[in-house]
């Protein structure tokens, strides 16, 4: 597929920009994402890879949240931050409502940080995953519970208001006491938005194998516990639940379905707004076709030195497939779908394509229903996952893989 100057779909306009950085200094034990330690000058090519790749759908994007995800964003050096921010404020990217870079706390230098504040990144989200330092070396994170204050120290200093803290629970070798004195710290780093993560056993991850070799059992009782933990120290401490497992504080006059720290980029997503994803194995959603990167930094780099799209497949959906994993998505929200919104946002109504589904879950004490729409309750959000997959409808869509 040679280069153009649009984006895939040729859509104007799209709101979310998403960029994944491949790089991570060490592989962690429960990571699925595409990621690996730099070799050589793989960073410096890549960025100017991302660069092009940013050159071709510029004219087309609109960014009104930018997220910087990996890997590890942060790792990459300061002169290549320039280089990347410098490119994007030629293209007219800046200026987003909402600029994300993700990071870690052992990769974060004060330098870096004022960096990004001069070109209007305004939110960072740090990968704390645990404050335990045990954990931390369970799970092959590089930073100390130490530089997760001395991070959180800096981002102040520099002048970011507002932060976000990763954390997973129901990781191996996590008690419920170490879980709630984990979040105790955490919530009192002050941090504006909460994100926690149940640990997942992907296919090909080093905690995957340890589980299938018998080295420890999945405690599905203690998960449900850590997880109702979580929803009650989060609001005693003052947060907003708008997802299955993300918090956020609202400062505005009276409370809001959405508090205004919510992640805006990640709603785009629940609310089945367009986005391009730019980098190795990066998605995009555009004109109802999803889109995907090579994910191969490699190829990624050579492809877009030949002015080629970077892209390895494309997936057409039919409109009532597209619709029904718009809805599942969106009913990770605590708000749910409000009926009027869905079909502005698909074309379709839940209450006749999926009344079935709705009252199944109903049934079952899991979800709610008005005359304004539908959500699931706080039982529904814990399985969420598979309330999602009733909604999904059979797909005869078309499935093309583009050679490099």
């Amino acid at each position: 597929m040679t280069a153009g100057n649009t984006t895939p779909g040729g859509a104007v306009g799209i709101p979310g920009l998403y960029a994944h950085v491949p790089f991570c200094a060490h592989k962690c034990e429960y990571c699925a994402f595409y990621s690996a330690p730099p070799k050589g000058q793989e960073m410096a090519r890549y960025t100017r890879a991302l660069i092009r790749e940013l050159e071709f759908a510029a004219s087309e994007l609109r960014p009104e949240t930018v997220y910087f995800g990996g890997g590890t964003p942060s790792l990459l050096p300061v002169n290549l931050w320039q280089e990347i921010l410098s490119a994007m404020e030629r293209l007219n990217l800046l200026g987003a409502g909402e600029f994300t870079i993700e990071c870690n706390p052992a990769t974060v230098s004060e330098d870096k940080a004022r960096l990004w504040r001069d070109y209007g990144v305004n939110r960072v989200s740090l990968g704390v995953q645990s404050l335990d330092e045990s954990l931390l070396d369970r799970l092959g994170r590089i930073h100390t519970r130490q530089m997760v204050y001395d991070t959180c120290d800096l981002l102040r200093r520099v002048g970011f208001d507002n932060l976000n803290v990763d954390l997973m629970f129901a990781i191996p070798g996590q008690t419920m006491e170490i879980w709630r004195k984990t979040l105790a710290e955490a919530i009192a780093l002050g941090s504006e938005h909460l994100s926690c993560y149940e640990v997942i056993y992907e296919d090909d991850t080093p905690l995957f194998e340890q589980l299938k070799a018998g080295r420890f059992d999945v405690n599905e009782e203690l998960a449900c516990d850590m997880y109702e933990e979580l929803i009650q120290q989060a609001s005693s401490a003052g947060f907003h639940q708008y997802e299955v497992a993300n918090f956020a504080r609202h400062t505005g006059p009276a409370p809001a379905e959405i508090p205004d720290h919510a992640c805006k980029h990640n709603i785009g997503y629940w609310r089945g707004l367009p986005f391009y994803g730019a980098g190795p194995s990066a998605s995009s959603f555009v004109n109802g076709i999803r889109f995907k990167n090579w994910s191969n930094t490699r190829l990624y780099c050579e492809l877009l030195e030949k002015n080629a799209r970077p892209i390895e497949s494309k997936d057409i959906l039919p409109p009532l497939a597209r619709a029904g994993e718009i809805a599942g998505f969106g009913l990770r929200m605590t708000a749910g779908w409000p009926f009027e919104l869905f079909i502005e946002r698909t074309g379709f109504d839940l209450r006749k394509e999926w009344s079935v589904e709705m009252e199944r879950l109903i049934s079952l004490g899991y979800a709610v229903r008005d005359d304004r729409g539908f959500r699931l309750t706080c039982r529904g959000l814990r399985y969420a996952d598979w309330a999602a997959e009733l909604f999904l409808r059979e797909s005869k869509g078309e499935t093309a893989k583009i050679s490099p």
